[in-house]
């Protein structure tokens, strides 16, 4: 007996002292305000010596894999490159000289100096996309010649990346830009700051949200200061690409997927409703166009969904500009409803178990499924598509049943795209009502039936 309470003395004396030594070893390795243990993700497969983990270090090791991982490891410094991207990761200090976009890498050996060329847009494979980018200029290794001094010293890690390309377009500044930039910095918990090239300061005040949820510093623009050298603890040169509207869980630091994507907008935007059910009666957004794939009967269409029981908004592109204010009438909604185009990207902002509504034009289905449909399910957004018949078309008038546009589409697509773009881009739409009712029926039919899954 007495050695069973001489034990329970020992256990009770040993918790408060074991609450201290984790305590001081937390205080020690994770002072800072990242909370890194949550970005650990899976580590089994690794062994890490935790005494010897530098947490930016760490961190910026996340982004690598494989031989890029051992190239990093050993001298600070790697780059890759597949077809959508470039991505270069140094953990050491490295200085970026603001006139000439040029970021100097040290070396800890002889290794004479090597120059890359890198242009921090995720659309590789799209030369019209990347002519309108700047390329930085990366010198890492050792040079005769000194660096620059530093005229700026920060504490955290460098982010670079352009904000040109097809920027202006709202599917290619989701998918370009701000979902790789969270595939690339969520994981660093804000500590990381933005130098960001071919500046745009309407693109910078339209994703001020994104980029202080990402960032807790204001972004450097390179282009309004001809001579300043910027030095960093380390820097990424490039942003990490997955796919249309797509996040990769098993590909990001942390693990991150567009379930955690879709949360971190709700945070930034600061979005109330989390499912569809939370809306009474249902909402219906009617993204209308003004030059292309227009609806030319959309009055009737409005009456129609009208009659069916829906509320309705119809929505003009200069409204999507204030995303701040869209974000939230998008996220109020139960249905969003549209022509095959950028403004179905906001589908995004949608609650959970809200429909989207595609109007899929003549010859556009596979762009259709892949930058729209597909990404949907991902988002937890029901995804309904309606294909026009040629007689909804514009074109049916333009060119007649009988002509290669409808006969032989090959034909004017294997012309490249700027010919199917002049053709089937720019046709207008009118709709069948009484056959796209049954689409709208079914939308209203899923938004009233569905329920939060907990």
């Amino acid at each position: 007996m007495m050695e069973k309470e001489s034990r329970r003395l020992v256990n009770c004396a040993t918790l408060p002292i074991c609450l201290v030594l984790i305590g001081l070893v937390y205080a020690t390795f994770f002072h800072s305000n990242d909370t890194i243990l949550e970005s650990w993700g899976n580590l089994s497969s690794e062994k890490i010596n935790i005494d010897a983990v530098d947490p930016q270090e760490f961190l910026l090791r996340r982004l690598v894999r494989g031989d890029d991982r051992v190239q990093l490891d050993s001298n600070g410094f790697s780059c890759r490159a597949d077809v959508h991207t470039q991505v270069c990761v140094a953990n050491k200090p490295v200085r970026i000289y603001n006139k000439g976009l040029t970021v100097y890498v040290p070396s800890d050996s002889d290794q004479p100096q090597v120059k890359r060329i890198v242009k921090p847009y995720a659309r590789l494979e799209d030369e019209t996309a990347m002519i309108r980018v700047s390329p930085v200029q990366i010198l890492h290794g050792n040079n005769t010649i000194d660096p620059p001094t530093c005229n700026f010293t920060h504490n955290v890690t460098a982010v670079v990346f352009s904000s040109k390309g097809f920027t202006g377009n709202v599917f290619h500044e989701f998918n370009e830009i701000i979902i790789p930039l969270f595939i690339t910095t969520r994981h660093f918990r804000s500590r990381v700051r933005f130098v960001i090239t071919d500046f745009e300061l309407w693109w910078v005040q339209k994703y001020n949200r994104c980029l202080s949820h990402l960032s807790a510093y204001e972004v450097i623009n390179p282009g309004t200061d001809d001579g300043s050298v910027h030095c960093f603890p380390g820097a990424v040169i490039g942003l990490t690409y997955h796919d249309n509207l797509a996040l990769n869980s098993t590909d990001i630091p942390g693990g991150y997927s567009m379930f955690d994507f879709k949360q971190f907008l709700k945070e930034s935007y600061n979005l109330k409703i989390n499912h569809v059910s939370e809306i009474q009666k249902p909402m219906l957004m009617l993204i209308s166009r003004r030059k292309t794939r227009r609806f030319l009967n959309e009055d009737k269409m409005v009456e129609m969904i009208m009659e069916l029981g829906f509320q309705i908004t119809r929505v003009e592109p200069e409204w999507m500009y204030n995303l701040d204010e869209f974000a939230e009438v998008v996220n109020s909604c139960s249905v969003m409803l549209g022509a095959h185009g950028a403004g179905l990207t906001n589908e995004i902002f949608l609650p959970t178990g809200a429909v989207m509504v595609q109007v899929v034009p003549l010859q556009n289905e596979w762009a259709a499924t892949t930058y729209y449909g597909g990404p949907a399910k991902e988002m937890g957004v029901r995804y309904l598509e309606y294909k026009i018949e040629p007689e909804e078309s514009s074109l049916f008038d333009t060119y007649g049943k009988d002509h290669p546009v409808f006969t032989d589409p090959k034909s004017i697509i294997s012309k490249g795209y700027y010919a199917f773009r002049s053709v089937y881009l720019d046709q207008d739409l009118k709709i069948n009502l009484e056959r796209f009712k049954k689409t709208l029926i079914e939308a209203k039919k899923i938004v009233e039936s569905s329920t939060p899954i907990n």
